[in-house]
């Protein structure tokens, strides 16, 4: 089956940037969605943005939007998020996931990458 394998993670500062990549491998069937869900210690995971490739829409947490800003590269298999004006209520563990089609769940994921946002 598919492997998503997050990076980009790390340690920043609030108000800086970080760029996180999902790489996909093994099946190379063209999902219907890609999204980004991040989960804190203690609370459930939760959706942050999310990308449907077939014309490119996208969807957004409250909490990010105007922040975050989620793309792809379907050629390499691969999709970003890009979060800029990071606050500490961003840290968690942000994981890639993807659904096959428009009715689908999301049942394929990454192990996740550690964000922290210091104060």
């Amino acid at each position: 089956q598919v492997q998503l394998v997050e990076s980009g993670g790390g340690l920043v500062q609030a108000g800086g940037s970080l760029r996180l990549s999902c790489a996909a491998s093994g099946r190379t069937f063209s999902s219907y969605a890609m999204g980004w869900f991040r989960q804190a210690p203690g609370k459930e995971r939760e959706s942050v943005a999310t990308i449907t490739w077939e014309r490119g829409s996208t969807y957004y947490a409250d909490s990010v939007k105007g922040r975050f800003t989620i793309s792809g590269d379907v050629a390499k298999n691969t999709v970003y998020l890009q979060m800029n004006s990071l606050k500490p209520e961003d840290t968690a563990v942000y994981h890639c996931a993807t659904r096959s089609h428009r009715y689908s769940a999301y049942n394929n994921w990454g192990q996740g990458t550690q964000v922290t946002v210091s104060s």
